[in-house]
């Protein structure tokens, strides 16, 4: 059964560390399972679109996302290509929360990762869904949104308590 994991804020250091590749036979691991599975609960009840293992304290190369179709696993992902036309739009994260920030990224990109199964997966990606996938990957790298907002729209001070750790 499924729980929910407590989110890392700001000034966790585990969210500025580069996470760790996992191995496919890593996969089979009965604890790597439940992170998935918790990971996946914990996006849905924080209302995220979004989650990667850093932000539950897991320094390694997991992301879950939230689509219509239902959610995405991608274990290592790597964005192989970017397109050249870039949208700035306002995002927010689970780890800064009440803080948004205008952020340009690529419109579509193409990915490559292994599924929850080990499976190596390719495919493109466009709009929301690929800049879901940039933000994640970013976490990943111990790269949030706000090192790359153009402009803070809202929550300033929020942020500058997150930094304090209050």
């Amino acid at each position: 059964m499924a729980k929910l994991l407590p989110i890392k804020i700001y000034s966790c250091p585990i969210l500025r560390q580069k996470a760790q590749a996992l191995e496919t036979f890593q996969l089979q691991n009965k604890d790597i399972k439940q992170l998935l599975l918790d990971m996946e609960k914990t996006m849905k009840e924080r209302d995220g679109v979004g989650l990667a293992a850093p932000q539950v304290g897991k320094s390694i190369r997991v992301v879950v996302i939230n689509t219509a179709d239902g959610t995405v696993f991608l274990i290592n992902p790597k964005i192989l290509k970017r397109s050249w036309k870039k949208e700035l739009l306002e995002e927010g994260c689970l780890s800064l929360p009440e803080v948004f920030g205008l952020v340009k990224r690529s419109s579509k990109i193409k990915i490559v990762a292994l599924d929850k199964n080990g499976k190596k997966i390719r495919f493109d990606a466009q709009g929301m869904f690929a800049r879901v996938i940039q933000h994640e990957v970013d976490h990943l790298d111990g790269v949030l949104f706000i090192d790359k907002a153009k402009k803070i729209t809202h929550g300033k001070d929020k942020l500058e308590k997150l930094a304090q750790g209050r």
